[in-house]
């Protein structure tokens, strides 16, 4: 599991949190680089992790809402279409 620092930086650049939380951002940054390091050391990678998901659960809490391209949007749009809107 090497590549968990790269898939969380990307994570908080989609969530575009950075700017809103920039400490918590660098927080699980620096927790999901320890994950990536802990090694054998499995003690040390499941602390890590559980931090990380504890940060990143935050971070999600805090994202700013989407105006388009959710779920429901994608649903109303096959709806329409359905219907020949």
């Amino acid at each position: 599991m090497e590549d968990v620092a790269e898939e969380t930086a990307a994570e908080i650049e989609q969530l575009g949190v950075s700017g809103i939380a920039p400490g918590l951002a660098a927080l699980a940054k620096s927790l999901a680089r320890a994950v990536d390091a802990a090694g054998g050391n499995v003690a040390a990678h499941a602390n890590a992790a559980r931090e990380l998901r504890a940060v990143m659960k935050d971070l999600r809490g805090l994202a700013p809402v989407r105006a388009e391209g959710g779920a429901l949007d994608d649903l109303a749009a096959r709806r329409a279409k359905r219907r020949g809107a």
